[in-house]
């Protein structure tokens, strides 16, 4: 990979380009959580039930899978910063699509955003793993994920308000500020030529050879766990709330309570890459794995502790999407390999991830309990913890070798 000294001096101002990170962080996820909060009103005025209204969620989800593939031939053919400014440049071009039709419309528009933030998730961690050493890399990524959840949590507490004020359409797409933010910084900072005109790197025998990314038994291992992640994570987003609306709370209550899963997201976005300093990377997927297993057993064994699960379960969320995009990076290839193997990695990751809140919402209506959908939860957190543990295992070989 490319050492930050071999580089403009303009890409070189780290404060700068750790402002894009957190806003292009923020920019992946808040302009698709933002249809939640106000959901009826959108339903209300297009005419549409629920299910409907859902796609407009649960779209984004698949197309990070459908379109990895697309991600990766983006970056390899036309360079990491050249497939960032596409990547924020297609995504607002969605938003503004998503807000200006009918219901139709809307959905070609959520595709449109959907496919482009793809290519951001595959060449984030590329670029952070290219600009910075290999300590800040670490802390950069647990900064990017955070700004993950801190975009999340903007747009789920904001957009409601907002829409009371100005109307659904715009503040659905008031939250593409943060992707136009994100361009404001990045272009001037890259310059016009190296941001906008397509540069493709050496291409490396790794790349082509025998230690292709399909071909590597890590990488299927990372994306084993990542997918075991990113199941558990959108099950218990999607269904928490109702799972303690069952218990007793009112939705008001059950929906400011979820908010702690999310909130606590941000700090182990945060912890996750001190532990992989200060310890290790084994230690930290230990570490985990383990606060994600207490999450689906403890609501199983002891549920009146539900501040305790949402907290932990929130630090594990949090802990496990940073330790992934860590090992991604973490087996010191060129960027056409890291390209691939984040691009298979986060498809077949978010391909599993998509079933995963159709499938608690089966099982729950089906036995109106929660015991089986929270025992494929406890399936979904034990493959993470399993993979994440052998692939950290084998980067810290790598490592010492």
């Amino acid at each position: 990979m490319s050492s930050p000294r071999a580089l403009p001096p303009a890409i070189r101002s780290l404060p700068a380009l750790t402002i894009v990170v957190v806003l292009v962080g923020a920019s992946l996820r808040a302009p698709i959580v933002a249809v939640a909060p106000v959901a009826r009103e959108i339903g209300g005025d297009l005419a549409v039930g629920a299910a409907v209204v859902g796609l407009l969620t649960s779209i984004p989800v698949l197309c990070f899978a459908v379109f990895a593939p697309l991600a990766i031939g983006i970056v390899r053919r036309g360079g990491a910063d050249f497939a960032l400014t596409v990547a924020l440049g297609g995504a607002l071009v969605g938003c503004i699509v998503r807000s200006t039709g009918g219901v139709a419309v809307a959905l070609v528009g959520t595709a449109i955003m959907g496919a482009f933030i793809a290519i951001g998730n595959v060449v984030i961690p590329i670029i952070i793993a290219r600009e910075y050493s290999a300590h800040r890399a670490h802390t950069m990524t647990g900064v990017y994920t955070s700004a993950l959840n801190v975009g999340t949590m903007t747009v789920t507490v904001a957009t409601a308000p907002l829409s009371s004020a100005i109307g659904w359409r715009w503040a659905i797409l008031s939250w593409a500020v943060f992707g136009l933010a994100a361009l404001v910084v990045w272009i001037p900072l890259r310059g016009l030529r190296a941001a906008l005109a397509p540069s493709p790197g050496p291409r490396s025998r790794a790349a082509e050879g025998s230690t292709a990314v399909l071909r590597h038994g890590p990488t299927w291992l990372l994306a084993g766990a990542f997918a075991g992640q990113a199941f558990a994570f959108y099950a218990m987003t999607a269904w928490l709330p109702t799972l303690l609306a069952d218990q007793g709370f009112s939705g008001a209550a059950a929906g400011a309570i979820s908010a702690i899963f999310q909130v606590a997201g941000i700090a182990g976005s945060l912890l996750l890459p001190v532990v992989t300093l200060r310890a290790s990377l084994r230690v930290a997927a230990i570490a985990a794995g383990v606060a994600w297993l207490t999450v689906p057993l403890g609501f199983l064994f002891a549920p009146g502790l539900w501040l305790v699960w949402c907290a932990v379960g929130g630090l594990a969320q949090g802990a496990g999407i940073t330790i992934v995009f860590i090992m991604i990076n973490g087996f010191g290839d060129d960027a056409h390999t890291t390209a691939g193997r984040s691009g298979f990695v986060q498809g077949f990751g978010y391909a599993v991830a998509a079933v995963g809140p159709l499938l608690l919402g089966a099982l729950h209506e089906a036995t109106h309990a929660w015991v089986l959908p929270l025992v494929v939860v406890l399936v979904a957190v034990v493959l993470f913890f399993a993979a994440a543990v052998g692939v950290a295992a084998h980067i810290q070989r790598l490592q010492r070798a």
